[in-house]
């Protein structure tokens, strides 16, 4: 991973083997980042899941290994209540028959390349807390 910033953007470049999920949520760390909306990603990815949740609040997951061209990537970073940092990531990805998959992003690895831009919210804590009934960690603004 390499990075650079620019007041309160910061562009990210992942490179191969590393794992966007993770990648993002230990910059968020190193930087101390609290919120911030991810607003475009492009690149090469595998062992992609992605997927849906249900109207009983219950997350359909759909798993694409072979290599797929990255689309577009959006989302946001926050805080759980533990401290840790969390990613809510979507994503629209191409198989190599220019099959189209999109949805929400449980885990992707890169294959190539992710260049990924970041718009850090100074001064903005978000936070997620599990919602009743649900899997979905909810977003709340202190």
């Amino acid at each position: 991973m390499d990075w650079t910033r620019s007041n309160d953007d910061l562009f990210v470049r992942l490179d191969p083997g590393e794992e966007i999920h993770t990648s993002l949520r230990e910059l968020a760390d190193e930087l101390k980042i609290n919120a911030a909306a991810i607003t475009s990603g492009i690149g090469r990815t595998r062992d992609n899941v992605y997927g849906h949740m249900s109207d009983e609040g219950i997350y359909h997951k759909v798993s694409l290994s072979e290599a797929s061209e990255l689309v577009s990537l959006q989302g946001n970073i926050g805080r759980l209540n533990d401290g840790s940092s969390f990613t809510h990531i979507h994503m629209t990805i191409s198989d190599d028959e220019m099959g189209v998959h999109a949805g929400h992003l449980f885990e992707a690895t890169v294959h190539v390349v992710a260049e990924i831009h970041i718009r850090i919210m100074e001064n903005v804590i978000m936070s997620r807390c599990p919602a009743e009934d649900s899997q979905f960690v909810a977003l709340v603004f202190e």
